[in-house]
């Protein structure tokens, strides 16, 4: 029941009926390219709903930190630091002024231990000591915050050191009775909130993020399972129920899931039915007609009769068993590699030459019956128009490819596709023995269609035709 490969158009006989339209795009084409992400934004961005989602979250969650942390950090910590430094610079020249006016040394004794009591500044006066040249200004903003506080309040000579110091900076004066060194130590000059302020805005978003997590996670588990439904229903594998939940827009799409389901299995069981009625209707006749023929001897008229009855009940089998389709077959666990020996030891007592490798075992949940249907329309196709057939199964990660190459004359490119649409031959006669009806391929491309793959014609190695079957796990 395979197309013939001898470029003609139809026969004007050939029923006008068409599963696709000449013009519909490869559903595997258009699903990967639906998948696809295009451009290079698409690609760097999450591409499932849940990482998209999450990232809904995130982003102005990050949005609000980094424009609080602006605004805390050039806004509100720059005051702070400044007012610390301000401070910490007036207490120095507070120190400085008090000295000038006391002259005794156990009155600045005095003078500096009571300072360091009151400001946690350790003053120290090196008698008749020189200041070293200042150093060159760094580039922290403390530093320079200091320096210009410096600048309005003292007006001898100083310089800062110590800024790598652990414990603290120093602020070194020049005055005549020396140098006044004041040790400050850090926390007078950092306001310890800051780093507060940063754990808790980090600490609550953490604890928001997981709360978001698990709420979308939730919602996207009822469309994981909802895609799951409808990729095994897809592949022709049975659906339970399943529990409808999540948002409502959800849980609408998960009913109107469920009431197409029962709609096409409904439609699927009565038209099953109906050709089952009609294959009964169509064989009586049949029947009646070859016994009738039996009777009336060897006449050439008589044989010419019976070859014309052979071939209507060869068309019309081949016409239900095109609108048959998978019937009512349940998808079962299957071992593929025995059901390509099966299909190859059938065709091998059928006469043909073909060689057969197979994987020792490749487990997949399929209709038998219907894969068998197919490999066979496949083989007898490639058998029909060469010396030798090659069967070749290798299974990869999105599941099995079965190559089916021949070493026969091959088909056009132009014409790979043509041959799938149902009726259509490339041969102009009706002859069965030179390729049936024109629906072996159509069958074979529902069947694997059916279970969520497809089949390619391509140039085989061997000269002629390949046939590549896909089935996806």
């Amino acid at each position: 029941m395979s197309s013939s490969r001898i470029e003609a158009e139809p026969a004007a006989a050939a029923p006008p009926a068409s599963i696709e339209p000449p013009d519909e795009a490869d559903a595997e084409v258009w699903r990967r390219r639906e998948i696809e992400p295009r451009g290079w934004i698409k690609r760097v961005l999450p591409r499932t709903m849940f990482g998209r989602s999450l990232l809904i979250v995130i982003m102005p969650l990050l949005l609000l930190q980094a424009i609080a942390t602006w605004i805390f950090y050039d806004r509100h910590w720059a005051a702070i630091s400044w007012r610390l430094s301000s401070g910490v610079v007036g207490d120095v020249a507070l120190v400085i002024e008090t000295l000038d006016h006391i002259g005794s040394e156990a009155a600045v004794t005095r003078l500096l231990a009571r300072a360091e009591g009151l400001t946690d500044i350790h003053y120290t006066l090196a008698r008749d000591a020189r200041l070293p040249p200042p150093a060159p200004p760094g580039g922290t903003r403390l530093e320079s915050q200091l320096r210009q506080a410096m600048l309005g309040r003292i007006s001898e000579p100083w310089r800062i050191t110590g800024l790598d110091n652990p414990d603290g900076l120093r602020i070194e004066v020049q005055l005549k009775r020396g140098v006044l060194t004041a040790s400050v130590p850090w926390n007078l000059l950092y306001s310890y909130t800051t780093y507060m302020f940063v754990m808790w805005m980090v600490g609550s978003s953490l604890v928001l993020l997981a709360i978001a997590t698990v709420f979308l996670r939730n919602q996207v588990k009822s469309l994981r399972r909802l895609a799951a439904a409808a990729d095994n229903f897809g592949k022709g594998r049975y659906v339970p129920f399943f529990k409808v939940e999540g948002a409502i827009e959800i849980r609408r799409a998960a009913v109107a899931f469920m009431q197409m389901r029962d709609r096409i299995q409904r439609q699927i069981r009565q038209r099953t039915q109906m050709l089952a009625g009609v294959s009964h209707d169509l064989r009586t006749p049949l029947t009646r007609m070859k016994l009738a023929l039996e009777i009336l001897g060897d006449d050439p008229v008589v044989e010419e009769l019976k070859s014309d009855v052979a071939e209507m009940e060869h068309m019309v089998l081949g016409y239900l068993d095109f609108a048959r389709g998978e019937g009512s077959e349940v998808p079962v666990e299957t071992d593929l590699s025995l059901l390509l020996e099966d299909v190859a030891a059938t065709m091998r007592r059928e006469g043909a030459s073909l060689t057969l490798s197979a994987p020792p075992e490749c487990l997949m949940t399929v209709r038998p019956n219907a894969v068998r249907r197919c490999l066979v329309n496949l083989v007898a196709n490639a058998r029909r128009h060469a010396a030798h057939v090659w069967i070749t199964a290798a299974a990869g990660a999105e599941g099995l490819d079965i190559l089916v190459d021949d070493d026969g004359p091959g088909i056009a490119p132009a014409d790979r596709e043509r041959v799938f649409r149902a009726f259509v031959r490339l041969d102009a006669s009706r002859n069965p023995s030179t390729g049936g009806v024109g629906l072996g391929l159509t069958i074979a491309r529902d069947v694997a269609r059916g279970h969520g793959g497809d089949i390619r014609l391509e140039t085989s190695p061997y000269g002629g035709l390949r046939a590549r079957l896909h089935l996806p796990h």
